[in-house]
């Protein structure tokens, strides 16, 4: 038959077995299009009839059903059982099952009625165990990401900062994402109040649900067994446990993308621009959820439609003209109505360099992390916003130094892309925080352990599918959701491998759902076709790379459970070559003599187990090391070691712990505000301690802790004033907003200190209204200096100022580091981390200093000569 013109192989004579044992009939009802739609010769059903032959001459001899087979053949495929065609109107078999089944809810229970009995119970009891493995415990992490729990917070508290997503009630700033994951858990918190779980819940409902559409989403390509499959094999990856149980947008990111592919998979059944149009949408939310990222998926959709819809080509190319503008009504009207809201009674756009979502998607969220032109930790070279001059010796240094000292970064690296490299801040061009940029980053010791498990066994299942799939009509839905999904992988696996700004190991959740899909089509296709060697070789190829890969994993990590790894290796490999050999097995005479189809499916189930634990074992464990333990901070990592850098919060101690006294921060970027420096000596170093000018690293820095005296005096000193307080960043900010019950703080400098989000004059008239009633010194403003004796090197920054209050901390501008005792300052003012460096002067010039809970605080109520 044609459609529109387009060639498609007859099916009168489809063979209907399932594709993988215990699998319904192919084509059965309720499917959009039958997911075994390719005929099958005798080759490749494995058997030795006559028709063999014929169909390996080249003939398109297609084998009705039923085949006569030998005895060795029926026990080779003992599982598939035979069926009659359902019918081709998509739905109908599902509506009649519906009705036969008594109802709505029956059909929820049961299933379609054309899947065998144990699919809907195995589907419901993967959700249930999903949900309990996402929702355990989940309190035990408090805040998570401060950052973000305070925009929660503060959209629980005001309308007009949940539709922005800013991080304070009174609105002067917003998060450096938009808004759509706060909108998720700010509205759960305003019907159950704000708390660790009504945060944190949502995200891992977010969670179940990408589970269960992926199931639907590959089960209408491959069948529900494969469905099921890749619903495991995603809940299971560890970094999806850690997100799906944290308040990044990421959770919320994955399950929009999860439902575009759907959207995209039913679109292809019968050429829908509906389903294209909602996939768009899906898109455009995610835009609103993590902006650029969102669109790594769309060339995988795009391809995926023009490829192997069933239409002519232009009606295709219609068809994605369609979709991409359901993305642009998705993400446009909030979009439209951000940059159109007079910027006076709207905040500022966190991260942007002009006050706009579109600078923020292109600049900071968009070009600025693949070609690390970006400002804040973790951005790449150029653009003078902060960071190392002296490149990757400095950053060396600091790495040196946390060496020698036993703290982060641990098995990663600070890199960066040639000396002198500026802008950004920790971590520069050469890929942030997630290791050296390259091919191989996915599978290096940053990422490896949270999602590359399996990477390599889908990377040889796909290739392995496509080959099955070769000779296959153009429609085929299995090499489309192949393509599709494949198309996903490469293009955001690569992306995240070679891009040279900020980049953390818990954006690769975004490769979980289609590592997962690949793998489980991959197999399906594969096992259909297990007759041909070249297929048999494929799969145990992939199943070989499963237990081997995760092998290498668990030998970087000999503290946690290294029992697990001969196993894991012994029985994948037992798994490939039976694999091979199998087939071959069952035709000896003394074999087919006592075997039956009894034994043959058990042997089958038997070998599926074995491959499954050669496959999971290591990734499952390392999931529920992940869900036993809580994690918090801005940059948190799955498994055994979880918890990650915290952030910043957790790299420098408290007063007197650090070898801290402030004033500068990474050599580059000119001062902090003054701080409250605090003496001591740790590590055999001369150098002073403290926290001043800025605070450096402990308190008041990224994800740090506020003390009770000071989170009373800012719940306290609230009353009428728009802000308690004014800091220097958004992590500053954040925990003294979630210390104080939601109080409002003004962080001046955003995310990274460097926003320009407000002047020396703005913030003197701010004062003079009575609109802020304290100034509080700290955060990540300033930065680490140490003085030591002996030789090493010298950093220079460019503005000075000096800290005035509770310790012995001073500082014009200059980072020293000599030896290995002490840490490289951290950037200060104008570029790094502690921007308005003329708002810290002005203030400790003319105000009253005190110390609370051991940070400086400046009261803007009592002038210096009052």
């Amino acid at each position: 038959m044609t459609v529109n013109g387009d060639a498609e192989a007859p099916r009168s004579g489809e063979p209907n077995a399932g594709a993988l044992p215990g699998g319904p009939p192919s084509g059965g009802p309720g499917y959009g299009q039958p997911y075994a739609s390719r005929p099958l010769s005798a080759a490749q059903y494995g058997g030795d009839s006559p028709a063999a032959g014929s169909a390996a001459a080249g003939q398109a001899e297609v084998i009705p059903p039923p085949v006569q087979r030998g005895p060795e053949d029926e026990d080779i495929r003992a599982a598939e059982q035979p069926a009659q065609p359902g019918p081709r109107n998509p739905g109908a078999g599902h509506r009649a099952g519906d009705a036969a089944a008594g109802g709505r809810f029956a059909g929820l229970v049961r299933g379609r009625p054309d899947d065998p009995r144990w699919v809907r119970p195995a589907l419901l009891a993967l959700l249930a165990a999903t949900a309990v493995l996402y929702l355990w415990d989940l309190g035990a992490s408090g805040n998570a990401n401060s950052f973000y729990a305070a925009a929660v917070q503060a959209g629980t508290l005001s309308w007009k900062a949940m539709f922005f997503g800013s991080l304070d009630s009174s609105n002067f700033i917003t998060v450096d994402k938009p808004p759509a994951s706060l909108w998720m858990m700010a509205l759960s918190g305003r019907i159950f109040g704000f708390s660790s779980w009504s945060m944190l819940a949502p995200n891992a409902l977010c969670g179940v649900a990408t589970v269960g559409l992926l199931y639907a989403t590959v089960r209408r390509v491959a069948g529900p067994v494969a469905g099921l499959l890749a619903g495991v094999l995603c809940a299971l990856t560890p970094v999806a446990v850690l997100m799906f149980r944290f308040n990044n947008p990421d959770a919320l990111l994955v399950l929009l993308l999860v439902v575009g592919a759907y959207a995209v998979t039913r679109a292809l059944e019968a050429a829908s621009w509906r389903w294209l149009v909602a996939a768009g949408v899906a898109i455009g939310f995610a835009f609103l959820t993590k902006m650029m990222q969102a669109f790594l998926v769309v060339p995988a959709f795009g391809l995926a439609y023009l490829i192997a819809a069933p239409t002519g080509w232009w009606r295709r190319v219609g068809g994605v003209l369609a979709g991409v503008g359901g993305i642009l009504v998705g993400a446009g009207w909030w979009v439209l109505a951000t940059d159109l809201w007079p910027k006076s009674s709207r905040p500022y756009i966190g991260g942007s360099e002009d006050n706009s979502v579109l600078g923020l998607a292109f600049g900071y969220n968009g070009l600025g992390r693949i070609f690390g032109e970006s400002n804040g930790p973790g951005g790449g070279g150029g653009g003078g916003r902060g960071g190392f001059p002296g490149g990757q010796a400095a950053l060396t240094e600091i790495e040196q130094y946390f060496s020698a000292n036993g703290g982060p970064p641990g098995d990663g690296e600070f890199t960066m892309n040639g000396p002198g490299a500026s802008g950004g801040g920790f971590g520069g061009g050469g890929g942030g925080f997630g290791g050296a940029t390259g091919i191989d980053r996915m599978f290096g010791d940053n990422f490896g352990d949270q999602i590359s498990w399996l990477l390599p066994a889908a990377l040889v299942l796909l290739v392995g599918g496509l080959w099955a799939t070769r000779r296959a009509p153009r429609t085929d839905r299995a090499r489309a959701g192949l393509v599709l999904w494949g198309c996903w992988l490469l293009v955001t696996g690569l992306t995240f491998s070679y891009m040279e700004g900020i980049v953390h190991e818990y954006y690769s959740v975004a490769l979980a759902p289609a590592i997962a899909a690949i793998i489980a089509i991959g197999l399906h296709e594969l096992w259909r076709a297990r007759g041909e060697i070249i297929s048999r070789v494929f799969l145990a190829a992939g199943i070989a790379a499963a237990s081997i890969w995760p092998y290498v994993l668990l030998g970087r990590n000999d503290d946690w459970q290294s029992w697990l790894r001969l196993p894991v290796l012994v029985t994948g490999l037992v798994g490939a070559v039976a694999v091979v050999v199998g087939p071959h097995l069952v035709r000896v005479g003394a074999v087919a003599a006592v075997a039956s189809r009894r034994l043959i499916r058990r042997t089958v189930v038997a070998l599926a187990v074995v491959v499954a634990f050669g496959a999971l074992a290591a990734p499952a464990g390392y999931a529920l090391e992940t869900a036993s333990q809580p994690h918090t901070g801005s940059i948190p990592l799955a498994g055994p070691s979880g918890g990650g850098m915290g952030g910043f919060g957790r790299m420098g101690g408290g007063p007197g712990t650090a070898q801290t006294p402030g004033g500068q921060g990474f050599p580059g970027g000119g001062q902090g505000f003054p701080g409250s420096g605090t003496t001591g000596n740790s590590g055999g170093t001369t150098g002073n301690g403290g926290t001043g000018a800025g605070g450096g690293m402990r308190g008041g820095g990224m994800g740090e802790d506020v003390s009770d005296e000071l989170g009373k005096l800012l719940s306290e000193g609230s009353e009428g004033y728009r802000w308690v307080a004014a800091t220097s960043t958004s992590q500053s900010a954040a925990s003294m907003e979630l210390a104080s019950g939601g109080s409002p703080v003004m962080a001046m400098g955003g995310w990274s200190g460097s926003d320009p989000a407000i002047t020396l004059e703005q913030f003197k008239q701010y004062v003079n209204d009575g609109e802020i009633h304290y100034f509080i010194a700290g955060g990540m403003g300033g930065g680490m200096i140490v003085n030591t004796t002996a030789g090493g090197t010298d950093a220079t920054g460019q503005s000075g100022g000096t800290a005035q209050s509770g310790g012995t901390a001073q500082s014009r501008g200059t980072a020293q580091s000599r030896g290995t005792g002490g840490m490289p300052g951290f950037g200060g003012g104008g570029g790094g981390f502690g921007g308005n460096s003329e708002i810290s002067t002005w203030v400790t010039e003319n105000f009253t200093a005190l110390t609370v809970g051991g940070q400086t605080v400046y009261d803007l109520t009592q002038p210096v000569n009052s």
